[in-house]
């Protein structure tokens, strides 16, 4: 038979959209698809790991770390199962990752003949967990689903979607040609009179506030401009940390945020849904101006005055012109921020000494361009608050996922991304051993990361509140680990041990300076609750 397989094809067309790396697991379902993919030698890289969850956690990665689409592939039923938290997680940050998933035979599909990888509607619950999802059913319908796929992954809001093809079409050959390059859709430009009325309300606000989500990321230089002209402090958390460097004054964290809450007579949201402030803390008349390209986040918590769908980056090119005409004098505001970041400070340092003794460590070893991949250990709490990023995608969340596990993973994908970047991964160690057989990933495909381990042997964070809040009833918190270093070590990677916060920073700039990946074991104590200081934020978590 003449013609392309469908495997080919869809190798082809997603490769034309820009895809140079694919993380994975092969299996019988996508043999066709593997066939082709090494038909296509070095235009792709091919990453297989030792679990399907760290394919789709090290896509998330790729994803977020560049905005780029990260695309993982593998087998339908367990295979794909085995992705879910991870597409979770992509879906709640925000994060352009393509799901491929192999299917059973066409014939059998809904049969329920107990074939091999079967599960029942796959395809419903791919549809439930990303943006858009859909299954290739012959060949010829490969140009147009990989066509919406990626109108889905680059226009409006970026979220994971999916595809699923059966392997009997993916053997199929037909007379059909594999989609060319699809330019990316246009910005969606904001209404001027929703722009002129904002403006007014800004420019007549007394005290303003900003607070940037990640999809304020690809306006930093408009967010500044905007900001200074309002002197509004510009509050980010987690999602948005970065847009405006934590070097400015007016970049300011939840915690500073809530202490001059009572003063903010308009607030601003950029790509942000104000959860925070507009669910927790005290309710206040606040006129409130809504930007978000998804007009399902419009009203969602709480009303907005005026509400601008469109791109962040357009609509603020819009209002810094707008503004001029409105703005009301206003002197700056560097001296009373500066100082309030200080109070801030202080108050982490009397109230969380050993979190910021080592949140200050990973700092001062990781380089301005290095870029962190967060986790839910001790330290990774006090970082939200506590850690200074000065570029946007550089420091990688799990978001309100909350997905224990996520890090070390993540931190591949974004280390696969960024070869020439000092990439940090902070991990518990209940957290880490989710992915830890991912160390052989990391040797290898020379995936440098430093990874470090806070090892208290237990789930801390349950554990001080079975002690604290349940009258010391511990149970299943206690952890049992390896020993870390021997554990890199039989890897093949490095294994180092550090005591102190001050060995911590030494052992990192080592890692860093290291050609192979680098695992850290850092032993620690139990440390105070962080929830009553970080309580703008605090949903207690479980590590």
């Amino acid at each position: 038979m003449t013609g392309m397989s469908g495997g080919k094809t869809l190798v082809q067309s997603i490769l034309n959209q820009g895809i140079d790396t694919i993380f994975t697991i092969p299996g019988v379902q996508l043999d066709h698809f593997f066939n082709a993919l090494h038909d296509e030698g070095n235009a792709v890289r091919v990453i297989q790991v030792r679990h399907e969850q760290a394919a789709a956690y090290m896509a998330f990665g790729y994803a977020q770390s560049t905005g780029r689409v990260g695309c993982f592939a593998v087998v339908p039923g367990p295979g794909f199962l085995n992705t879910t938290a991870a597409l979770a997680t992509a879906y709640g940050c925000n994060a352009p990752v393509l799901c491929l998933s192999g299917q059973i035979p066409t014939r059998h599909l809904g049969r329920g003949y107990g074939m091999l990888h079967e599960i029942p509607d796959q395809l419903a619950i791919l549809r439930g967990l990303t943006k858009w999802a859909g299954r290739i059913n012959h060949p010829s319908e490969v140009p147009a689903a990989v066509a919406e796929a990626f109108r889905q992954l680059q226009g409006g809001r970026p979220q994971p979607v999916g595809l699923e093809m059966p392997p009997d079409q993916m053997a199929r050959r037909a007379a059909v040609t594999p989609l060319e390059q699809q330019p990316r859709p246009a910005p969606l430009q904001p209404d001027p009179d929703l722009v002129a009325r904002a403006a007014k309300l800004l420019g007549q606000a007394e005290s303003p506030m900003i607070f940037a989500g990640s999809g304020a990321i690809g306006a930093e230089v408009e967010l500044k401009q905007l900001a200074e002209m309002l002197q509004a402090p510009v509050v980010t958390h987690r999602m948005g940390k970065g847009v405006l460097s934590d070097r400015h004054y007016l970049a300011q964290s939840t915690v500073a945020a809530k202490k001059i809450w009572s003063q903010v007579d308009v607030i601003m949201g950029v790509g942000s849904r104000m959860q925070g402030p507009r669910m927790q803390w005290p309710a206040a008349p606040r006129k409130v101006v809504h930007i978000d390209i998804d007009p399902t986040e419009i009203g969602r918590i709480g009303r907005a005055d005026v509400s601008l769908v469109a791109d962040a980056r357009e609509t603020l090119k819009a209002l810094i012109p707008a503004l001029e005409k409105e703005n009301r004098q206003r002197p700056s505001r560097e001296d009373e921020l500066v100082a309030l970041k200080a109070e801030v400070m202080a108050q982490f340092d009397a109230e969380l000494a050993p979190q910021m003794a080592y949140s200050r460590a990973l700092r001062a070893a990781l380089p301005d361009d290095g870029i962190i991949v967060d986790e839910l250990t001790q330290v990774g709490y006090m970082n939200r608050a506590a850690f200074p990023v000065y570029h946007p995608r550089s420091f990688i969340s799990t978001g309100y996922q909350g997905t224990l596990g996520f890090g070390f993973a993540t931190a591949l994908g974004v280390k696969v991304a960024h070869p020439e970047r000092p990439v940090l991964s902070i991990n518990g160690d209940g957290g880490f051993l989710y992915t830890m057989p991912e160390m052989a990933t990391a040797v290898q495909h020379g995936i440098n990361v430093v990874a470090v381990v806070f090892n208290d042997g237990a789930f801390g964070n349950v554990q001080r509140m079975q002690k604290n809040e349940y009258g010391g009833r511990i149970i299943a918190s206690d952890l049992r680990n390896p020993d870390f270093v021997g554990l890199a070590e039989s890897f093949g990677a490095l294994g180092l041990r550090a005591e102190s916060p001050a060995e911590l920073k030494s052992a990192i700039e080592t890692g860093f300076d290291h050609s192979g990946p680098v695992l850290i074991d850092a032993p620690v104590g139990e440390m105070p609750d962080p929830w009553q200081t970080l309580e703008s934020t605090a949903i207690k978590k479980k590590t």
